[in-house]
């Protein structure tokens, strides 16, 4: 099995490219999660949607691995810009929240969606390959703002009043940027005061934090998505907005 500094990244150009995303996505969203839907594949094992058709799945792959077992896959990210969205079809995350103060504002928008990553391959340098791959990305497209659902495990909203409460009161985005969940689920389950910071990052999930350490902001509410057994949060990054540390980390540009 290859490194991920040995890995090749790219986008998905093949029809066993596009399989190798959707069976990683079944490993990690259907059988790892619990999660379903109707357009899921449990016989070849591929997790599908109608947004596959229209979006970029930028790909970490191995290049030891045959192409045509559609193993070869070991992270993926699905893109939506903004300008690549057919006319009259809503984001995916307009499922969940209302996204009109970023529809609006006449910027740039990539939608990023289904992010994950080979249980074997967490807590190494794989997600921080992916992150190199979306900022070449972002700049190539010159995206001004990034946004999509991150989710928290499972759907007790109790065990998940820390890591909520500590999204909305230090990262909650700014009313110019700001979704609403279109669930009445608010985050500020415990007072300021109350919050114990260490739990609650603690308790946050890897994907998040990432999100968190370039200036990532949150949307209000959280929202319950039963089919793929998750508590979802709507994150916001302003590319403008990173500092040029985090800038430079992940595009290779140097002072």
């Amino acid at each position: 099995m290859g490194k991920p500094d040995a890995m090749q990244m790219r986008l998905a150009q093949t029809g066993a490219d596009r399989r190798g995303a959707e069976r990683l996505r079944y490993r990690v969203f259907v059988e790892e999660l619990g999660g379903d839907g109707p357009l899921i594949d449990h016989a070849g094992r591929y997790e599908r949607d109608t947004y596959d058709d229209i979006c970029d799945q930028l790909i970490l792959v191995d290049p030891h691995l045959d192409p045509g077992t559609h193993d070869h896959v070991l992270g993926v990210y699905r893109l939506l810009r903004g300008d690549e969205r057919p006319e009259g079809m809503p984001f995916y995350s307009e499922a969940e929240y209302d996204l009109t103060p970023l529809k609006t504002s006449g910027r740039r928008l990539l939608e990023l969606g289904r992010s994950c990553v080979a249980p074997r391959l967490r807590g190494g340098r794989a997600l921080f390959r992916l992150w190199q791959g979306l900022a070449q990305y972002v700049l190539t497209h010159e995206v001004e703002v990034m946004f999509g659902t991150a989710s928290f495990h499972g759907t007790d909203l109790t065990q998940l009043a820390q890591p909520l409460s500590q999204l909305h009161h230090a990262h909650l985005a700014p009313p110019s940027m700001r979704p609403r969940s279109l669930q009445p689920v608010a985050m500020d389950m415990l007072p300021e005061a109350e919050l114990d910071r260490v739990a609650a990052m603690r308790d946050m999930p890897p994907l998040i934090k990432a999100y968190l350490r370039i200036g990532g902001m949150v949307g209000a509410g959280a929202f319950v998505d039963a089919a793929f057994n998750t508590v979802d949060v709507c994150l916001v990054v302003d590319t403008e907005r990173m500092s040029a540390r985090h800038r430079a980390l992940y595009t290779g540009e140097g002072p």
